[in-house]
């Protein structure tokens, strides 16, 4: 069982942004591990029926990191990126590329409010144009988030 604690999803007509923001019941430094420790990392990332595999996660400034995520007939999707900030407790700035689309690289930057036992989660994600943009948008990344957020929580208060 999972808190209450709800996704928003902003992405505004005309701008290649995506802004989204999630609670979580978990202290800002569980939360902030749980982003930066591949163990933690392949137990939450992605929609629940995706199995992830983990090739790399080296959480630092230039570090890089991917992975599969593998659904139940076999088909294998890949990611990758670049570590440019990691602040601990505070936010991390990352690439994010899809295999399946190559040269759509997108920059995320997330920052980890402190809500005193709590934490807020809050993403913004720069995209190369209005069309990548759009693209990700109808690809189901929210359902995909919305799981993943689920799953962390799950992950960070045993429920």
């Amino acid at each position: 069982m999972t808190s209450q604690n709800t996704l928003v999803v902003t992405a505004e007509p005309g701008v290649p942004f995506v802004d989204s923001v999630r609670e979580v019941d978990a202290p800002v430094a569980d939360v902030f591990r749980a982003y930066t420790d591949p163990a933690l990392v392949a137990q939450w990332m992605g929609p629940r029926e995706l199995t992830i595999e983990i090739i790399s996660w080296d959480a630092r400034i230039g570090g890089t990191w991917a992975y599969t995520h593998t659904d139940p007939s076999g088909n294998a999707y890949g990611f990758r990126g670049v570590f440019h900030d990691v602040t601990p407790n505070a936010g991390i700035v990352q690439t994010f590329e899809y295999d399946g689309f190559p040269g759509h690289v997108s920059l995320d930057r997330v920052v980890f409010e402190d809500l005193g036992g709590r934490t807020r989660i809050v993403n913004h994600t720069t995209f190369q144009t209005q069309e990548d943009r759009d693209g990700m948008v109808a690809s189901g990344m929210e359902r995909g988030m919305s799981e993943g957020y689920e799953r962390l929580e799950e992950l960070l208060t045993g429920k």
